[in-house]
């Protein structure tokens, strides 16, 4: 899947380039360089295992096969990284949000990211379920699909906005907010396009996915109240 590749480099350089030009990614909270290094180290490999990890997952409960069959998710690589960080921050008696400058490169990757999910049509296993609605989009097996991918990258565009805003209009307020308000939305936005999705479901209803993303939920909504009330 070339187009998908293409895309998914073309979302690191643009994240990249984001974070040291533009928004000069930093953990604000870190201020000793050795430390700083072990927690860039440590968000890398927690998000690289929870991609993979979480990705199989799904394809092994989803996919008609005797085998495990390897996949990726950037569901999981945000779980990954997010657990990682939150064990090392504990470890290291570090309080408070240290994810706000990456939020930025984060929303706009996975905005240009989706686009190359869609593209790659029926191959890459994101498309939706058949519907009538105009939004139907045939991905090459003659069935009207939700777009999801497109839905997604959408909803993280419009988020990227309210971010830049942000980062220039309350820098406090972007720096101890930002990032947990972005796992908040990823998470409820992407619980939503599941039910559009043809995964296979394990209790309730609901997906392993989706799952996933009522803990993300439960674990924004904690960190939002608790930093609101300065209990940092």
């Amino acid at each position: 899947m070339l187009i998908h590749l293409i895309f998914d480099l073309l979302a690191y350089a643009v994240g990249t380039l984001l974070a040291v030009k533009v928004f000069k990614s930093k953990t604000q909270l870190i201020k000793n360089e050795n430390v700083r290094y072990g927690y860039y180290t440590t968000v890398i490999v927690g998000a690289f295992f929870g991609a993979f990890i979480v990705g199989s997952i799904n394809t092994y409960i989803s996919l008609e096969s005797n085998s495990i069959i390897i996949g990726k998710s950037i569901l999981g690589a945000i779980i990954g990284g997010t657990i990682a960080v939150e064990i090392f921050k504990k470890i290291m008696n570090i309080k408070g949000s240290t994810g706000a400058y990456f939020v930025p490169s984060l929303v706009l990757g996975i905005a240009i990211g989706r686009v190359g999910c869609f593209l790659s049509g029926l191959d890459d296993y994101t498309y939706g379920i058949e519907t009538n609605s105009i939004f139907g989009y045939n991905f090459g097996d003659g069935l009207l699909r939700h777009p999801v991918q497109l839905y997604e990258s959408f909803t993280m565009f419009l988020f990227f906005l309210y971010v830049v805003y942000l980062y220039f209009k309350n820098r406090d307020y972007f720096e101890k907010y930002i990032f947990y308000q972005f796992i908040l939305l990823y998470a409820t936005q992407r619980f939503i396009w599941e039910f559009l999705k043809p995964y296979e479901t394990i209790a309730f209803g609901l997906n392993i996915f989706q799952f996933f993303c009522l803990g993300l939920m439960v674990y924004s909504i904690y960190h939002l109240q608790k930093t609101s009330k300065g209990n940092l």
